[in-house]
């Protein structure tokens, strides 16, 4: 005796059955070639960005927050920021790179690990003369280099976001 309940019905037309197969061959195919190219291109791993080794950033969106108006797309050279930069965590500095129109380095005070983001902080008296120093903080995701920097000083903030890429040292 047979349970009807488990009896196998094809209600589907066969040229139905055949365009699912083919879709779930292609997206099999799709899926291989997706994983293949993941394994053959090199990525970042979580320890990139720990602190072990150092960084190149690339300056993104820039917002200038201050009392009267939230500016966003400013320019990195209007700000004093470099467009590419370094990170030296032996030399706790961030520099500008060699073909940046700024010259000026900083210093973190501070290197802490927190949940899966590696956080620096320093502050900058700014260029003398001028009452422009600030405070700052730099948040580097350890999954994949994206990074956001919040810094203020008298009356005005800052948000920039930015990507880091960890440096080949054996050149």
């Amino acid at each position: 005796m047979t349970d009807k309940r488990f009896r196998l019905k094809s209600c589907v037309h066969p040229r139905q059955s055949r365009l699912a197969l083919n879709r779930l061959l292609i997206f099999s195919m799709v899926s291989v070639i997706g994983i293949c190219m993941m394994a053959l291109t090199p990525s970042a791993s979580a320890g990139d960005f720990d602190g072990s080794k150092p960084l190149a950033g690339t300056t993104g969106k820039i917002i200038e927050i201050n009392s009267y108006k939230i500016i966003d797309d400013i320019d990195p050279d209007t700000v004093g920021l470099p467009k590419h930069f370094l990170i030296d965590f032996g030399a706790r500095t961030l520099r500008p790179s060699k073909d940046s129109r700024i010259r000026k380095s900083i210093s973190f005070t501070s290197l802490v690990h927190i949940e899966n983001k590696t956080i620096l902080q320093g502050v900058d008296a700014g260029v003398d003369g001028v009452d422009d120093g600030l405070a700052w903080s730099l948040a580097i995701s350890k999954k994949d280099g994206k990074a956001v920097l919040s810094a203020s000083g008298d009356g005005v903030a800052y948000v920039v976001f930015a990507t880091c890429t960890p440096v080949d040292d054996r050149r």
